[in-house]
């Protein structure tokens, strides 16, 4: 069978059993809708915690951004997979707790402040609207190729399977839909980094294949790690494995983007809002000690299948007549997110440093003498003719490696699964932080149960479409545009979550003040930097770095404005002291 009869197969079982799982675990009332119930097992909630954690960045963007930056990619799996650690030991058993369904809910109630509540749901939305974008533009990725339509009729599928099983079952149904959808994304990462190391290396462990010599070929009993280094320096690149250079990241912005990622996992309200969802605090410790080894076993094997996708795709069309192009890339040219342009004339694929030509891909809508689509970019000066896009690596991977047309279908499957789990609960809390925390706890305390269910189910559908939009235009590679939600999250709720627990002094005019200036230095940053064409101006960090320094700001205005206004009253100081000692924590509650 084709690879699209196969992903038709694959994808069409997957997404029956979803639909199946939210239709069977349809809810009517708002606790079913915003924590489950509050009675997911431990192992269940590690498994969904792990599927709504691990999105289309992790499974189809992060291996792909190692691939082409090598060592420096490693940034987002270490600042992804620490922030995990920040979040189950410093946040996730105290907010338990606390007792509340939603984060905007513990600000509101923590800093005793209406407009505290208020400013936590708008950084919610801004930094959930953000993370979801890159979710539907994964989701449009994997369509555009396996189902050949384009990115657009992709991203518009995709927004209509999340708001059926995302509006029909709440939280309910949207975990045990991300316990079938880690089952899927790990098995469909798995097997095809299993199988092309096996290829590559001889060794069936990635882990091990990555750091192992090469089995076969030209360069069969070298190192994999020193002869992709050597391939890179020859094509003019940096070496692979190299930490900074000339055209690389500087220490500083590595340093601040590890660290704006690692503090941005422990401010997302999606991934938080999970642990509000088992029964007791032990249950929330364990889930998360759960999630963490469901993590790390995707998270462990991202770098050798990278490294296995690098050195595969180079040897196949580096220096390869277009007319002996490999039948993937020709597969991936159709999708626009491959192209080559034939710079020098003599129709041979040549793969170097640089730029082939300005910007994305533009085609005419024309095919050139070979059958190559034809480019209406200007080229540039550097001898490059080949683009590829980074978020294609992993999907192309077993194509690259020539592994079984049912290998290539499940891997479509799972980047699905990735993309569509972390954007049902970024909607989750999207809607909640409407539903819930503005329209009941602020305008409406009279609203019923079947008010609140009809508004939530509202506004998944508004922020889907918003979010479709995004991810038809995204401002990047799906690993980047998330990582710009990070960075909103670590400068807006970090700081506050943590001088909330943490700190008795902590009170609602610091709190204010700080998430203002924390999120409004990033944003405003981010906007100068990416859409506005001015180059980074503070120590040359980047745009998906400055959500470390927005941290401080908050960080530092919290604790000063809090130092010149009234502390908070007993009783708020008080239960600072009894959520520090997280036993006895009842079911979450919303009033």
């Amino acid at each position: 069978m084709s690879i699209q009869v196969w992903t038709y197969i694959m994808v069409g079982l997957t997404f029956g059993i979803y639909i199946f799982i939210a239709w069977s675990s349809r809810v009517k009332d708002t606790r079913g809708f915003y924590v489950a119930g509050g009675g997911v097992p431990p192992i269940a909630n590690g498994l969904a915690t792990a599927a709504d954690w691990m999105s289309a960045a992790s499974f189809i963007s992060m291996a792909g951004l190692i691939s082409f930056m090598g060592y420096q990619g490693c940034v987002y799996l270490m600042g992804w997979t620490g922030g995990y650690v920040l979040l189950a030991l410093l946040l996730a058993p105290y907010l338990r707790k606390f007792g509340k369904f939603t984060v905007p809910d513990f600000v509101g109630d923590r800093y005793y402040s209406t407009a505290a509540r208020i400013v936590a749901l708008v950084c919610a939305i801004f930094v959930s609207l953000t993370y979801v974008a890159g979710q539907m533009r994964g989701v449009g990725i994997v369509f555009s190729r396996f189902l050949g339509v384009d990115v657009t009729t992709g991203v518009v599928i995709g927004m209509f399977i999340v708001f059926f099983y995302a509006g029909l079952g709440g939280m309910k149904g949207i975990t045990w839909t991300q316990v079938a959808q880690y089952i899927t994304l790990i098995i469909a990462f798995l097997i095809p980094a299993v199988a092309i190391s096996m290829k590559v290396t001889g060794n069936p462990i990635p882990q091990l294949g990555f750091g192992g010599t090469i089995a076969q070929g030209q360069d069969a009993g070298q190192y994999l790690m020193e002869t992709l280094n050597k391939i890179s320096t020859d094509l003019g690149f940096a070496e692979y494995t190299s930490a900074f250079g000339a055209g690389q990241k500087s220490m500083l912005d590595v340093f601040a983007m590890t660290f704006a990622l690692m503090v941005g996992t422990a401010g997302l309200p999606h991934v938080i809002i999970r642990f509000y969802t088992v029964p007791s605090v032990r249950a929330a410790r364990l889930s998360a000690g759960y999630a963490l080894l469901f993590i790390a076993i995707l998270y462990t094997t991202a770098p050798a299948v990278a490294g296995f996708a690098r050195y595969n795709m180079i040897k196949t069309v580096n220096d390869v007549p277009y007319a002996e192009a490999p039948s993937w890339f020709k597969n991936w040219e159709e999708t626009g997110l491959v192209a080559w342009m034939d710079k020098n004339g003599d129709g041979i694929i040549e793969y170097r440093a640089g730029a082939a030509f300005q910007g994305k891909p533009e085609f005419t809508g024309a095919k050139g003498a070979m059958g190559q689509l034809e480019l209406a970019n200007a080229p540039t000066d550097s001898p490059n003719e080949l683009y590829v896009d980074r978020d294609i690596m992993v999907l192309a991977n077993p194509e690259i490696a020539r592994l079984p047309a049912w290998v290539i279908a499940l891997v479509a499957a799972g980047g699905l699964a990735a993309a569509l789990s972390t954007a049902s609960g970024l909607l989750l809390v999207i809607a909640s932080s409407i539903s819930h925390d503005l329209y009941y706890r602020v305008i409406n305390r009279q609203a019923s149960e079947k008010q609140r269910l009809l508004l939530g189910r509202i506004m998944i559908g508004v922020a889907v479409i918003i979010a479709g939009y995004f991810g038809i235009n995204p401002p990047g590679f799906v690993a980047q545009v998330v990582a710009l939600a990070f960075g909103l999250g670590a400068s807006s709720f970090f700081p506050i979550l943590v001088l909330g627990v943490f700190w008795k002094r902590a009170n609602r005019e610091g709190a204010i003040a700080g998430m203002i200036c924390g999120i409004g230095f990033t944003m405003l940053y981010i906007v100068q930097t990416k859409f506005l064409g001015v180059k980074p101006w503070f120590f040359s960090i980047s745009p998906e770095g400055i959500g470390a320094v927005g941290m401080v700001i908050n960080f530092i205005v919290t604790i000063v404005v809090s130092k010149l206004t009234a502390p908070p009253p007993d009783d708020i100081q008080e239960l600072v002291d009894s959520v520090r000692i997280p036993r006895g924590a009842g079911a979450a509650v919303d009033h």
